[in-house]
């Protein structure tokens, strides 16, 4: 690049510049910086309603700032409110759900709240709205947010936490494409 002459041409520098050093330090194991790859992958999800989204970013930003307990907790919860969503915005699973399930009396994603995780897995198993190996995925995720969320001596570092943040990133896209 030829040196900058405008303000506009000094920005634009200053803000690649700083992209390159965010790329260059995210290929170091222990640099936060790598909290930046996992921020792409979550830009290549289909459209998420505000409140997951907000979720999202509040669970990146702890991961950025070395808030590794919260940033599972936080990002599990988008996972729970997507769920949630995912079955009550697709009429056929609802009524699957409203059918054999009438004791749970859900009309909308706010009633699945009253539902443990673990049997919701279940039963979206037994409906076979997924299979047996994303109900165990989903159940480790919950077991590892349970760790973070009640006073356990699980520290995750950096590299646990990016891992936990993808993982939950690809079982929404998965669901997604359902």
């Amino acid at each position: 690049m030829a040196t900058p002459r405008t303000l506009r041409e000094v920005a634009d520098w200053a803000a690649n510049t700083q992209d390159d050093l965010r790329r260059l330090l995210a290929k170091s194991e222990t640099s936060t910086h790598r909290v930046m790859t996992v921020t792409e992958s979550y830009d290549k999800l289909a459209k998420l309603n505000i409140k997951q989204d907000k979720l999202f970013r509040e669970s990146l930003q702890c991961a950025e700032h070395g808030l590794y307990r919260s940033a599972h907790v936080t990002s599990f919860a988008a996972l729970m409110d997507f769920i949630h969503e995912w079955i009550a915005n697709e009429p056929t699973r609802l009524s699957v759900i409203q059918s054999s399930y009438p004791s749970w009396n859900i009309k909308q994603a706010a009633d699945f709240r009253e539902q443990k995780d673990h049997t919701l897995f279940e039963v979206m198993k037994k409906q076979s709205f997924i299979t047996n190996g994303a109900m165990k995925a989903l159940q480790g995720l919950l077991a590892k947010r349970n760790e973070c969320a009640h006073p356990e001596d699980y520290e995750p570092g950096i590299n646990d936490t990016l891992g936990y943040l993808d993982e939950v990133m690809k079982r929404i896209g998965a669901l997604q494409k359902v």
